[in-house]
């Protein structure tokens, strides 16, 4: 038999599980995250390979999400040194690169930015010639200062040669430079593809430092299986594909425990509330699947295009610190995160948390002693909470009708069992580890988002040429090429471009890849 194991390392604790082939849970274990993220997941695989007794031979595919990736944003941690290189002059002169960004990050992040002629036009008509050599002094005189690179061109969705050729240049020059392409980023919208790229060049070194650390646990734990990471629309890709596209695993938390939401509960549609020791994400399932957010998204101060979960976050979660002023009571948004069992009041600490407000209340019974929180605070404090959590929850409705509420995550004990008015509140069993779950049994997904000209082509040709794009990028991140299925196929006249064009965007999803590891 060829085991599952699913690990997602948070901000608050590492969870592990080992899923049989038939998708049941064999063992769990939860471990406090540490500094060392290598020991904190060895530590985790090590605790669930003993209690399930299966040798390190017999996992097959090992799957991994993590926030790695997103703290480094939220933090200004870790970051690389990027070189933007637009493609498209004089029309892309005509804003400064990554004007909307905030500033503490731009600083950070930029390095150096240069433009050069060359690009398309929609209908995919060049603009002008590609300035070969003002690209080729660029590279040469940048890479020194540089520890990877972002190509964005004019409307590279409809055509990519450019950028093709850049990546091409800096393999002759330095193949050791990460290079990130837009075309394979983002989607229609300048700017937002724009700022989409350079967080992928940026986030490059974080998701090879985790990737890294999971591989390196399960070497130390003799496990020699097939490795993937999770992404952003609760799917999976391949390591190697993954470091690629880093940006991709940015949401990947909330998604993973959307969907082992999904699958230990049973139900396919419905609103899921995610707590975890920092924070709490509320999503909805579609089919599923989380659904996903149809407009740019501002993650980190900056407006994107690429695929995110549609989220309700919110700073709260079982570590939040609570404090009481003139204004009232304050919730985080600061956790005292893994430090929760030597600092929270319940567990002998003097800090002041959310779980010593809950046990206060008596919705949970945790820790060996009780909070030194009066009756009224305690009980403004937790209906702040409460509130929050429920107009969350109304603002991912998707029907008149409420949908029924998942609860999922280790600080989900923290929430009663009726909210706002949900006909129906589910905790199943194994909620605290929804997100490992949902790592573990994931599928491959391949996606394809692009503009076409139907001039001189007629629509069912253009779809089928989005969904054999989809699929090849599916086969990319690792999926098996038989058996993948189509998810969606979306198109959407463009009319604000002259022409018959049309956006087309298509998702296939598939099994992990067969072979062996």
């Amino acid at each position: 038999m060829r085991y599952r194991l699913g690990v997602d390392v948070g901000n608050t604790n590492t969870d592990c599980v080992l899923l049989d082939s038939d998708g049941r849970l064999m063992a769990k274990v939860k471990r406090s995250v540490t500094a060392d993220i290598s020991a904190s997941i060895r530590e985790a695989v090590g605790a669930v390979l003993a209690l399930a007794g299966v040798p390190p031979a017999d996992i097959g595919y090992a799957m991994l999400g993590t926030t790695q990736v997103t703290n480094a944003i939220l933090e200004r941690r870790r970051l690389a040194r990027v070189g933007l290189l637009r493609i498209g002059a004089p029309a892309t002169e005509a804003v400064d690169p990554l004007a909307d960004w905030p500033e503490d990050l731009r600083r950070v992040v930029l390095r150096r930015a240069h433009t050069v002629r060359g690009g398309h036009e929609y209908d995919g008509r060049p603009i002008s010639p590609l300035d070969e050599d003002a690209i080729r002094r660029f590279v040469e005189t940048a890479r020194d200062d540089i520890s990877s690179l972002a190509v964005v061109s004019v409307f590279s969705p409809v055509r990519h040669e450019h950028e093709l050729w850049v990546r091409q240049l800096v393999q002759s020059i330095d193949p050791e430079l990460p290079v990130s392409l837009s075309h394979e980023i983002g989607s229609v919208g300048f700017l937002e593809r724009e700022s989409a790229t350079v967080l992928n060049a940026a986030v490059a070194q974080a998701a090879r430092r985790a990737a890294l650390a999971f591989q390196e646990a399960l070497g130390a734990a003799g496990i020699e299986a097939r490795s993937y990471l999770s992404q952003n629309d609760g799917t999976l890709m391949s390591v190697e594909y993954g470091l690629r596209y880093p940006i991709r695993t940015v949401a990947c938390g909330p998604t993973n425990s959307m969907r082992g939401a999904a699958f230990l509960s049973g139900v396919d549609d419905a609103v899921v509330v995610d707590i975890g020791g920092t924070s709490t994400d509320i999503g909805a399932l579609r089919g599923g699947y989380p659904l996903e957010s149809a407009a740019a998204v501002e993650f980190g101060g900056m407006r994107t295009n690429f695929r995110m979960p549609d989220l309700v976050s919110l700073g709260l979660g079982g570590g939040s610190r609570v404090r009481a002023g003139p204004e009232g009571v304050r919730i985080g948004p600061d956790s005292v995160g893994y430090e929760l069992e030597r600092t929270a009041q319940v567990f002998g600490g003097d800090t002041l948390t959310l779980t010593d407000i809950a046990v206060r209340r008596g919705v949970c019974s945790i820790g060996t002693r009780q909070a030194a929180v009066g009756a009224e605070l305690a009980d403004a404090a937790y209906d702040a909470f409460i509130k929050a959590v429920a107009d969350g929850v109304e603002r991912m409705r998707l029907t008149p009708d409420p949908l029924p509420l998942i609860l999922v995550g280790g600080a989900s004990v923290l929430l009663p069992d009726r909210i706002g008015d949900s006909p129906q509140v589910i905790r199943p069993e194994h909620f605290d580890v929804a997100n490992a779950v949902g790592a573990a049994l994931a599928e491959v997904s391949g996606h394809s988002d692009r503009v076409y000209s139907l001039a001189g082509r007629g629509r069912e040709q253009v779809l089928a040429q989005a969904v054999a794009a989809a699929e090849a990028d599916a086969i990319r991140a690792g999926a098996d090429p038989d058996g993948l299925e189509v998810r969606e196929v979306d198109e959407l006249p463009i009319a604000y471009l002259p022409g018959d064009s049309i956006r087309v965007r298509a998702v296939v999803a598939g099994r992990l890849r067969r072979e062996g590891p």
